[in-house]
């Protein structure tokens, strides 16, 4: 299974992004879906994660300004962050809690991260 972000960029201080994350590939299901980030220096945290079943958890530096959302028939998580602060900045990474069938018809459990993308948020 592959994840790929898509978004991010530099932004203004106060202003808003959305970030889009799509799992592919022999998935039989997806369950826990989330996006970490880091910033320089430090280590990866946890930002929002959300269940097939839409239960979210928030970290509390973003809660009430970042919601993630999810698409079960596309498999695809969402991260929309709003009155953006500088402390924002990071690399965001999605990840998904999967089962699969590989080629020999196995299924398989995993956990899988996209790639990571870059989110600057300027003073």
């Amino acid at each position: 299974v592959q994840l790929q972000a898509f978004g991010g960029g530099l932004v203004q201080a106060g202003g808003s992004t959305e970030l889009s994350c799509a799992a592919s590939g022999g998935i039989v299901r997806i369950d826990d879906m989330a996006w970490y980030r880091q910033a320089p220096g430090t280590g990866r945290k946890l930002v929002a994660s959300i269940t097939s079943g839409g239960r979210i958890v928030y970290a509390d530096p973003v809660r009430g300004r970042f919601a993630i959302s999810r698409d079960n028939a596309k498999h695809t998580v969402y991260l929309r962050m709003n009155s953006l602060k500088p402390e924002d900045t990071a690399v965001y990474y999605c990840v998904a809690d999967y089962v699969s069938m590989n080629s020999n018809d196995e299924f398989v459990v995993g956990k899988g991260w996209g790639q990571g993308t870059q989110v600057t948020v300027s003073s």
